[in-house]
Formats: C-alpha cells, structure tokens, sequence
C-alpha cells in the first residue's frame, strides 16, 4: 500500500516527461494534477484506515534489495510521518494546481515536481537509514533544476547555493548514518534493529554532531540558513510553497527520528545547548524579517525563525513538546504555503514586492481586498493569535518546554512577539493607506487565484479551533517515543552513578 505513493508521482512524472512534444502546458498541468491528487487521495485512505493507538509502523513493507550492503526495502507509517505525508500530498497539488500554464517546458517542469514530491514521500516512509538518505538526496536534483530553470534573475546563484549547502548536509547524514551501523556492529541499516546507544558517550556525540549540523542545514538553522531567503526569492511561488511547507520539515523530521529518537543519551547531554541554538534562531529569524522590504523576503526569514521552536521542544524532549513540535511542523507548513500563495498573487498583479512601492491593497475598489484579507489572517495565525493552528502549536511548544527550560522558553517566546511586529509593518505599509499610484490599474483577481490559500486558511482555523482532530494522530507515537528516550536515559545515569560509587 505504501508503494503506491511513490510510484504513482514517479509514473506520472515518466508519461509527462516522454509524452509527445506538442502538449501544452495546460494539459501537462492537467495531468501532473491527476496524478499528485491520487497521491493525496491514497494518504487519506491510509490515515482513515490508520490505527492512532498502535505505536509501531503500520502498513510495513520489507523487501531484500542489497544483501551485501544491508540494504533494505522497508517502508512504514506512524504517528510521527502520517501528518507530514497528508502534508506533502496537499502542498503538492496545490503547487502544481498555483502554476502557470504559460510557463516554458511545462513537461519537464512537471515531472520534476511529481520527482520531488515522490522523493520526499520515501523520505517520510523509509525505515532504513540508507534508504532514508537515497529519497533525501532523490529530491535535492529537481529542486536545483526548478530554481534554476523557471526562477527570478539571480536564479543561477540561488539554486548552486541551495545545492552546496544540501549535498554538504547530506555527506554529514550520511557519515553519521554509517557511523551508527558499523560501530555499533549492525548488519543492516533497517531502524528496528539498529542499536547505537551500545556506543561510547563520545562517539554518539560524535555522530550525533554530524546529524545535528546536517539536518541543521536542511531546516536551516543559524548560521546554516543563509541558502534559504535566497533560494525564496528566486524560486517561483509554488516551488517555495513546497520548499517551505515540505522539504524543510525533513530537517526536523530527520532530527526527531535519527536524533533524539537513536541517540538520547546523547540527545540529553546537549539538550542546553540545542534550546540556546534554538533561542538563536528564533530571534535572528524574527530580526531579520523585521529589516526586509521584500515581502518574500520576510516571510521567509520568519520560517527561520518558526523553525526554531521545533528544536526548542525537541531538545526539552517531554511528550507535550515533542508532541508541540511535529504540530508547529504542521501549522508552519500551512501558514507558510499561504502567505507565499498570496504573496504570489500580489507580485503577479502588481508587478513588485517591495513595501517601498506598495500600498492600499485593501482598497475595495480598485485593490485586492480578499487577497489582503487572506493576508490578515495568515498573519494572525503566524503571530499566534488565539483560535489558529498558530497559536495552539506555538503555546503546547511553550508549555511541554518551560519545565525543561524556562530560560531559552521564555526567550523564544520574545520571537512570538516580534513575528506581530514584521507581520505589522508588512499589513501596514502594504495594505493601509491610500492606493499607490505605482500600482494603479491592478489587473482582477480571480477565485483561481484565491482558492488555494482559502483552502489552507480554512483548514489553518478548524485546527486551530479544534487541535484534538491533528493531535490523536500523533500523541500515542510521540508519548512512546519520548518514554523510551527516558527509559535510556535514566539507565545511562545509574550506570555513571553506580561507576562512581
């Protein structure tokens, strides 16, 4: 059942790329869309027919594939992947159903979209960690191709820089991977019955040190973060709705399942540091965005910065806060798809970005006001406002936090604050006012246009009003998870303990 999800964007991928030359890009687009919602469709029926309370992986799949490097097919769902699956499957048609039918080599663009979506979608079931690595470094190649083909001006620039940056976080991963299989004497890289915490303290820091710059990378985290604004503002609108509400979430996907969840005593030694590093990033993000005068800009720094509460709750590693973590992955992928969207639009109607320039877009008359609308709420819930997903993500991160570390919790908190704050000038300067006369004469906006980011702002309040609907999914497999962390934790302690006596 598994399967399905990545062979069906890959055969949609291979019959658009090697369909005859003269489609048009509507039908390319047409058909990419066909494939990619039979892809949602199918992570539906499989989270209707998902068990919540059963903490192993459901669905398994293992097949022998390279007996002689350890190499097998395994694939499975739990709590911790199931959202992020229905996640990607959503983003993806969105993006596809967000582009346009003019743009050129539509057969090529496409497939590399379905590529993409089919590599992350194995990232999230791979139960082996070199099969891990083969879908995290399947989806690095199409993303540098649509940055560099269909971006902005600097798109060259951008996308070499997001793939040095990738391919240095995947060599690290990598490292750390075969680090944990042949120290700890594995025969095989599948997850069941890998085993590092045998290993020397030292050298599961050691590991866990590649993991952590590696995904640290991908997520990004400061001072790793410099690829992303750029890779943003030269991406189109939905290859950044993809980058931002799916493939940064590898990172804290990878941290989760490869860091805390394979090496917690080692995860626990660091912990303080982890939620400074957090605090770090959280607030560099938020200032950052503060000084941007581009509106893609900005809301890219903030993803930076929302990024970060995800290593704060990790690294406080209580079941409340790992449990506020993978719903501030979800909340963040929403909101940020549907403030790109809408950004999108802007910059397609009134030919600039720039708070310079722009001004009044709420103007009834002769502005966009739904699209400023949909604005203001996709602010709202960035900056935490009560009945959004934003809010209750942001407050159980805060809450399952503050125990371990009140400190960096109450710092991090300050990022919540100053997210109001660029939101602000950004509505302000953008939107209030009188209609600039640099952008007069604005061209209609259609509901084509608009109905992406109203379907992810419906979906962002009926979480945010009832969280329990996202949460059963995942609490059981995170509440597991975080025991099971403790448990070695607690013996490693009575071990050093009892040494000392």
């Amino acid at each position: 059942m598994l399967s399905v999800l990545i062979l069906v964007p890959l055969i949609g991928a291979a019959l658009i790329g090697f369909s005859p030359s003269g489609i048009n890009g509507k039908f390319a687009r047409g058909v990419a869309l066909v494939f990619a919602s039979i892809a949602f469709l199918w992570t539906i029926i499989l989270a209707i027919q998902f068990h919540p309370g059963q903490i192993t992986q459901q669905f398994a799949e293992s097949l022998p594939w390279i007996d002689v490097l350890g190499l097998n097919y395994n694939l499975g769902i739990d709590g911790l992947s199931l959202p992020l699956l229905v996640l990607n499957g959503l983003l993806t048609c969105i993006a596809i159903y967000s582009s346009d039918e003019s743009l050129q080599r539509p057969k090529f663009y496409y497939s590399l979209i379905l590529l993409l979506s089919a590599g992350v979608t194995g990232a999230f079931l791979a139960q082996d960690l070199l099969l891990f690595f083969l879908f995290y470094e399947l989806e690095l190649i199409p993303l540098y191709l649509l940055i560099a083909i269909w971006g902005g001006e600097k798109r060259g620039y951008a996308a070499t820089k997001f793939l040095i940056y990738t391919a240095v976080s995947g060599i690290l991963i990598l490292a750390s991977f075969l680090g944990m299989v042949w120290l700890s004497g594995s025969s095989s890289f599948a997850l069941a019955t890998l085993n590092p915490t045998t290993l020397p303290l030292a050298t599961q820091l050691l590991l866990l040190a590649g993991i952590l710059v590696g995904f640290g990378i991908k997520i990004p985290l400061v001072p790793f973060h410099t690829w992303l604004p750029d890779a943003h503002v030269e991406a189109s609108t939905p290859i950044s709705v993809l980058l931002a509400g799916v493939l940064l979430k590898l990172g804290t996907y990878g941290l989760l399942r490869f860091g805390m969840n394979l090496l917690p005593e080692a995860w626990a030694y660091v912990a303080p540091w982890l939620a400074t590093w957090a605090v770090v990033s959280v607030l560099y993000g938020a200032s950052c965005a503060i000084a941007q005068t581009d509106m893609k800009k900005m809301v890219a720094y903030s993803s930076i910065g929302h990024m970060g509460y995800v290593l704060l709750a990790a690294a406080a590693s209580t079941p409340l806060s790992v449990l506020g973590a993978v719903m501030q992955m979800i909340s963040h992928g929403l909101i940020s798809a549907m403030l790109f969207l809408l950004v999108g639009v802007v910059y397609k109607k009134a030919g600039s970005r720039d708070l310079e320039v722009l001004q009044g877009l709420l103007n009834p008359e002769r502005g966009m006001p739904v699209i400023g609308s949909l604005i203001v709420v996709g602010v709202m819930a960035s900056a935490g406002i009560p009945g959004m997903l934003g809010f209750i993500s942001e407050f159980i991160v805060f809450r399952g936090s503050f125990p371990v570390f009140p400190v960096q919790t109450l710092l991090s908190m300050i990022g919540t604050g100053l997210t109001a704050v660029y939101f602000l000038i950004l509505l302000n300067r953008a939107f209030f006012g009188r209609l600039s006369a640099q952008v007069t004469n604005l061209p209609r906006v259609y509901w084509s246009d608009r109905g992406p980011a109203a379907i992810l702002a419906v979906l962002i309040v009926i979480f945010g009003i009832q969280p329990g609907w996202l949460a059963r999914w995942t609490e059981p497999t995170i509440t597991a998870m975080v025991n099971s962390q403790n448990v070695v934790v607690a013996v490693s302690l009575d071990k050093a303990m009892g040494t000392r006596d």
